[in-house]
């Protein structure tokens, strides 16, 4: 959903749920740059941007965090909440990154299976253990409570980015995430 960086009219700019113990992040949490990313597993749109944040990830070190937060889009994404919960699965194994980073890697195609078998190519992850845990819905109020926050925000789609707590809405390439991040480390 490539009109997920624009602002819905009316919709608030700042984050209003701030970075939490709860939320997963790569970086410092001295990091100067905070980026929150409201994201769907599922989503072509995310999927795109997912390279950019990588690269974003590698061009500023330690001088960014990075925070995921959940946001699927059910209607469009059969598949969105079943795989965010699956991270979460992974999460409470010390693997969020690792299922973070195995799920874009499946372009969307997220049946159980296809879910279960990245999950298997983990070290170290009990498989067997996240596949009770997405069956029983264990960590769905975890997704939940992050789509609320995204609600909350007005988030129209996904992937929508919020740079310091203020709503990116420039494109989500490579080129545009650095230029506005070098633009919010100099301020």
């Amino acid at each position: 959903m490539s009109q997920a960086m624009n602002q819905g009219a009316g919709s608030p700019n700042a984050l209003a749920v701030p970075v939490n113990h709860s939320d997963h992040f790569l970086g410092s949490h001295a990091a100067r740059v905070t980026v929150v990313e409201y994201g769907d597993f599922e989503c072509p749109s995310c999927g795109q941007a997912y390279p950019a944040v990588k690269i974003m990830l590698k061009h500023f070190g330690d001088k960014l965090r990075f925070v995921y937060r959940h946001f699927p889009l059910d209607a469009l994404h059969p598949d969105a909440r079943r795989a965010a919960e699956a991270s979460e699965a992974a999460a409470a194994q010390g693997r969020f990154w690792e299922m973070h980073d195995a799920l874009f890697g499946l372009r969307g195609q997220l049946a159980l299976q296809d879910i279960l078998r990245a999950a298997g190519a983990i070290p170290g992850l009990d498989v067997d253990r996240m596949r009770l845990e997405i069956d029983s819905g264990a960590h769905a109020e975890r997704v939940q409570r992050d789509v609320e926050s995204g609600t909350e925000l007005g988030v129209p789609g996904t992937p929508t980015f919020f740079v310091n707590g203020v709503r990116h809405t420039g494109a989500f390439d490579a080129q545009a995430l650095i230029a506005a991040l070098e633009g919010r480390e100099a301020a």
